[in-house]
């Protein structure tokens, strides 16, 4: 009876060990997947703020969409490009983002980063408009490991204008 019941004890024991070994494997999985985010994030984000239109539109996947306040879904690199090149061409545009928060899914092929950002463009008397919102990107992990942008949205925390209804 005790070697039985030793028996079953050190099954449960063998069991509860493999079971939290699975778990901490994957934690550690997502944590390097987040990283890898956070790193693609944050070198995206750079390049925007320097804007360097072809490493912007690098980070996109080439079915992604971007979701730009005021204006129409842009699908595919070639549309994305020019969203990002008309911001660029804006005088006095400057946009820095800043990842906040970071998740990977547990399959570690999908994540998402959302996090604030802050705008500066020149109006048409040359004043200085600023603005700060929030964005949301969706990532997806390629077939080369890399991660890319899927979706991409982002609006601001200032209230609406007199002219928007």
């Amino acid at each position: 009876m005790f070697a039985r019941t030793r028996s079953k004890r050190l099954i449960r024991f063998g069991v509860a060990w493999a079971a939290t070994a699975v778990v901490l494997a994957c934690a550690a999985d997502n944590a390097a997947e987040e990283t890898a985010i956070r790193q693609a994030d944050l070198a995206w984000s750079k390049a925007m703020t320097d804007k360097q239109l072809d490493a912007t539109v690098s980070f996109y996947a080439a079915d992604a969409a971007i979701h730009p306040p005021n204006a129409p879904t842009a699908s595919g690199r070639d549309a994305i490009r020019t969203v990002w090149k008309e911001y660029f061409a804006t005088p006095g545009f400057v946009v820095t983002c800043h990842p906040a928060k970071i998740e990977a899914s547990r399959s570690g092929d999908i994540g998402y980063t959302q996090g604030p950002y802050d705008l500066a463009l020149a109006d048409a008397k040359g004043n200085t408009i600023k603005d700060h919102g929030k964005y949301l990107a969706v990532w997806k992990k390629q077939s080369d490991g890399a991660w890319r942008v899927v979706a991409d949205i982002f609006n601001s925390d200032l209230p609406q204008g007199p002219h928007v209804k």
